[in-house]
C-alpha cells in the first residue's frame, strides 16, 4: 500500500505536500532533489529503509526537522494508525 501525497503548493520557491500513510503504507524508495522540512502532524514511529540499513524514528506532532537534498530512503508507517506529515521542499 502506498502513502498518499497531496501537493498543496508548488511555485517557484517551494513545494508543500501533505503525506498520509495508512498503517504499513510506504512512499517507495526515492531520493530527495531539494532541501526539505518535515512537520509531523501525528506522533508515532516511521520506519526508514536507507542505504545503510533500516531504522525506526520517533516523531512528535508539531516538532519539525530538516534534511539536505540527496537523502535516499523509503518511509514506512510502523504504527497501527494513520500517520501524516507536511513536507516543505525548498527550491
Amino acid at each position: 500500500m502506498k502513502a498518499i501525497p497531496t501537493v498543496q503548493i508548488d511555485n517557484d520557491r517551494v513545494i508543500v505536500t501533505e503525506w498520509r500513510f495508512a498503517p504499513g503504507a510506504d512512499t517507495g524508495h526515492h531520493v530527495h532533489g531539494h532541501d526539505y522540512v518535515v512537520v509531523p502532524m501525528t506522533t508515532g514511529i516511521l520506519r526508514l529503509e536507507e542505504p545503510g540499513g533500516t531504522r525506526d524514528v520517533a516523531l512528535q506532532a508539531g516538532v519539525s526537522y530538516t534534511r539536505l537534498s540527496g537523502v535516499a530512503h523509503n518511509v514506512i508507517n510502523a504504527n497501527a494508525f494513520e500517520f501524516s506529515f507536511i513536507e516543505i521542499e525548498l527550491k
